[in-house]
Parts: C-alpha cells; structure tokens; sequence
C-alpha cells in the first residue's frame, strides 16, 4: 500500500511537471529577476530616488534605446551638470525638461549628475546604420577633429559630451538646432563646425556616431 502511494505521488509529480513546469519555470524566472534588479535599486538609494523621474526617457541606468532620447550613462559629470542647469534657466530648452530642471537644488543636480557618469554606457543596439551614411559620417568626423574635444574615442570628457553610441534621431536634431542657432554652446565651436555641414552631411554623421561602440572609458 505505502509502495502504491509513493509511486502515485510520484506520478501525480510528473504529470503536474508536464503540465505547469513550463509555467512554473517562468515564475522562477520572473522572481529571480524582481529580485537581482530590486538588489541593484536598492544599492543606489532608498526609494524614491531621484534618477527615478529619468528612466522614462532615458532609460534604466540612464542607457536610453530609444533613438529620440540621449543615454545619460557615462556622461561626463560636468557637462550633465552644465545641461541640467542650463535647462533651469532658460538657455537650453526641451518642453519635458524645463520643468524637471527647475525642480532640482544645486545638491540633486550635482548627485545625478554624479550618479550618471559611474553608470557604464551601453552600445546603441537597436539602430541599424545605412552603410554609405556611415562610411560618409566616419569621414567627417575624422575630417572635423571631433576627437579634439569629443575625446578619442567620442566618449566625451569634461563639459563635452559622449557622442558615441547616442540615439540616432536625437543627434541629428541637436546638429540641426546647432546649425540653426537654436542651440549653442559655451565655446561657439559646434556653431562654427555644423554651418559648414550640409543636412546630409549632419544626416550622415548621426548614423556613424549612433553605431559607433559605447566604449567605457
């Protein structure tokens, strides 16, 4: 009788197996994931914290794979700083961050600031450059001696950004604004660099940048 019972509890074990294993290998899945990323919330800060209004946008960790918004991960922590107040005061505009900006103390804009240079970039895996675009684009950018204030690897250093791996579109709309004069920058130099570009020229550089590796520094 104990011998019937063990070896039907062990077939009722199988058959439940065979029926909800699949489904109950996901849950364990979905639970070890809730918790790995919880962990690594946690480890920056009791919630809330404030990078919390940014990951819409700019995603988790600040790497956006969105091509309209920039990836804040590995930013130099200067010029996130000198981005964040100039949208608190007017002199660089965007209608989502205007408000946000304004929000912020000098004490939170240097602590996301902070938060976002340590964050290790990722590549821009969701952009597939056209080929021609690119090659033309590697060219300019080898032509314009990016590299002389972009750093070697377009990683950005100090108050310049990292170009690197960026959204497609959002570079190709801050060229345009920097050619229009929408945008501008302390040094006058992107000025004076994206007037002598053509649209396709501009078009073109946004696809090399957009796939060239986010390499961490």
């Amino acid at each position: 009788m104990k011998k019937k019972l063990l070896w039907g509890t062990a077939v009722l074990l199988v058959a439940l197996l065979a029926l909800f294993g699949r489904d109950m290998l996901g849950f364990y899945h979905l639970v070890t994931y809730i918790d790995s990323t919880t962990q690594a919330y946690e480890a920056d800060g009791p919630w809330p914290q404030t990078a919390d209004a940014c990951y819409g946008c700019h995603g988790m960790r600040g790497s956006s794979q969105h091509q309209r918004y920039p990836s804040l991960a590995g930013q130099p922590a200067d010029y996130l700083k000198a981005q964040l107040h100039g949208f608190a005061n007017g002199t660089r505009h965007f209608p989502n961050m205007q408000p946000l900006a304004i929000s912020l103390g000098d004490a939170e804009i240097d602590k996301l600031a902070n938060y976002y240079a340590r964050q290790t970039p990722m590549d821009n895996h969701t952009f597939q450059p056209d080929p021609g675009l690119r090659q033309q684009g590697e060219k300019l950018v080898k032509a314009g001696a990016c590299a002389a204030c972009h750093g070697e690897k377009l990683m950005g250093q100090g108050a310049f950004p990292r170009l690197a791996g960026q959204g497609a579109d959002y570079l190709l709309v801050q060229l345009d604004a920097f050619a229009q004069g929408s945008r501008v920058d302390p040094t006058g130099s992107m000025k004076a660099v994206t007037q002598t570009l053509s649209a396709q020229d501009r078009k073109a550089l946004a696809h090399y940048l957009a796939a060239l590796a986010a390499t961490p520094k």
